[in-house]
């Protein structure tokens, strides 16, 4: 496995890869890789020829107050998890070499980047969206892979790509679970013991939402206060519950079909996401 900081050489390896006619599959990563990231990474391997996967932590995606400083950085464990992964390149730049100075462009992706994350963390999602239309400009793959765990963001990049023309395939892979059910996530590192304990509550409050969705008895607005009001007496500070529809993530109503619940929602000083698909059945 190589390790590359450089878009230059980064460039010329990949060029040297297309020329011998081989595919390549981007797993684009901030770093402190969980089993959630090297599933994507074996997803990635069986679709294409070469895999590239980039560790960098992006500070546009961070907003005042939040833990750019203190995100965690794990760069030579992450290395040893990707070269037993079988991973052709590693990825891993300067904040300097990725946004020159004096940068005057970013990428803004409206409507499916302003409610649930987006409301809560003013210009997230420009910043999502911006590295990572940067990132496959300099990778160039054939597939990317996203986990379904953040699935606004995934909303939104499969709305950038369709939207900018972009020559690459979006390929979803499904979040990967504790056996509590929690969704693995870089975040649930900095959850004490006990926390980490309370923090399955905030599945169990989705698949408790999901089932009384297609009890189809309750309206959903009423399902989402009564899951707010739920994980806020385990503890949790709910941002928010929303029942949406799943293509364009507006609020849901009787008759849709294909639904995910958002959640998010702080213990402690940690803020955890996760959701939930479901189909209604008739």
């Amino acid at each position: 496995m190589k390790c590359i900081a450089d878009i230059k050489a980064l460039r010329e390896l990949l060029k040297q890869w297309r020329m011998a006619g081989e595919s390549i599959a981007f797993v684009p990563t901030m770093g402190n890789l969980h089993a959630g990231h090297l599933q994507l990474v074996n997803k990635a391997k069986v679709q294409a020829d070469r895999v590239v996967v980039s560790v960098f932590v992006n500070p546009t995606q961070f907003g005042v107050g939040e833990d750019f400083s203190l995100y965690p950085r794990t760069e030579r464990a992450d290395q040893e998890k990707l070269q037993a992964a079988g991973v052709d390149v590693v990825f891993m730049p300067s904040v300097e070499e990725v946004y020159p100075v004096n940068e005057l462009t970013k990428v803004s992706v409206s409507q499916v980047s302003e409610n649930h994350c987006g409301a809560a963390r003013p210009g997230h999602f420009d910043g999502v969206a911006t590295v990572v239309c940067k990132l496959f400009n300099i990778v160039q793959p054939d597939k990317a892979f996203f986990g379904e765990k953040d699935f606004q963001q995934l909303t939104v990049i499969n709305a950038m790509v369709a939207d900018l023309n972009l020559p690459v395939d979006i390929v979803s892979v499904p979040t990967v679970r504790e056996s509590d059910g929690l969704a693995m996530s870089s975040r649930n590192g900095y959850l004490t013991a006990e926390q980490r304990e309370q923090a399955a509550q905030l599945y169990l409050s989705l698949c408790v939402a999901a089932a009384l969705i297609q009890d189809k008895k309750l309206a959903y607005i009423d399902i989402e206060k009564q899951q707010i009001k739920f994980l806020a007496e385990q503890g949790f500070r709910p941002d928010y519950f929303s029942i949406c529809r799943r293509y364009d993530l507006k609020t849901a109503e009787q008759g849709d079909m294909e639904i995910v619940i958002l959640v998010a929602a702080k213990i402690g000083k940690t803020r955890l996401i996760d959701n939930l698909q479901l189909d209604i059945e008739n």
